[in-house]
């Protein structure tokens, strides 16, 4: 895995299994900031609001990096904080996870929970597919249409992702993994000997 690249998830899962009669139903979500994986969280929470716990847990590449976990009621450490392990333990991150428990009328105890709230996560985290991504930024490169033949011609050859919008000019909005950055600009501006215009851009760290 190269420098700037993590482990994250590919989509959402939510599996279940049921142990002594509670229910443990594992949701789990890719969550490119903060905010996204809050509303997550929120979203299951609103969904699951007759269960007897959601039980939170995130690992999100902020500025500062940001880890949460939440027992949500359960016993001090016995939910939340296993769940945020397992994460930590696959190195995921923009990665969110909720347990929703149905209290089946048996008390597990801390160790039953912890081991019950652990595989939850672990079978949410197997379901949703752990991916490897990079940052990207994103930016805008504006040529007259004598030129754009050339630029769609290097960006389909180095295989970024990009929109064109074909009016008085041709701008091309361009996501590119933020290692290669630098050098796309430079292969634009010398293929068209300078006439590509091609603003600040914008850093995307989470995605």
């Amino acid at each position: 895995m190269s420098d700037d690249a993590y482990l994250t998830l590919a989509d959402r899962a939510r599996p279940r299994f049921t142990v002594q009669g509670s229910e443990f139903i594992g949701h789990a979500a890719p969550a490119e900031s903060v905010d996204a994986a809050e509303a997550f969280i929120e979203e299951i929470e609103a969904e699951y609001a007759d269960a007897t716990h959601n039980v939170p847990a995130y690992r999100v590449r902020a500025d500062p990096f940001r880890e949460y976990s939440s027992d949500d009621g359960e016993p001090s450490g016995s939910a939340g904080k296993p769940m945020l392990s397992v994460l930590q333990g696959r190195e995921l991150e923009n990665a969110v996870v909720v347990v929703t428990r149905y209290y089946g009328g048996t008390n597990l105890g801390v160790g039953g929970l912890v081991r019950a709230y652990s595989q939850a996560t672990k079978d949410a985290l197997n379901a949703a597919e752990v991916i490897e991504e990079r940052p990207h930024e994103q930016f805008i490169a504006t040529v007259e249409y004598d030129d754009s033949g050339t630029l769609r011609g290097i960006l389909e050859s180095e295989a970024v992702e990009f929109d064109a919008d074909y009016g008085e000019r041709v701008a091309f909005d361009v996501r590119v993994p933020v290692a290669e950055t630098a050098a796309i600009r430079d292969r634009l501006r010398s293929a068209t000997s300078g006439r590509v215009d091609i603003d600040a851009g914008d850093r995307q760290p989470n995605v």
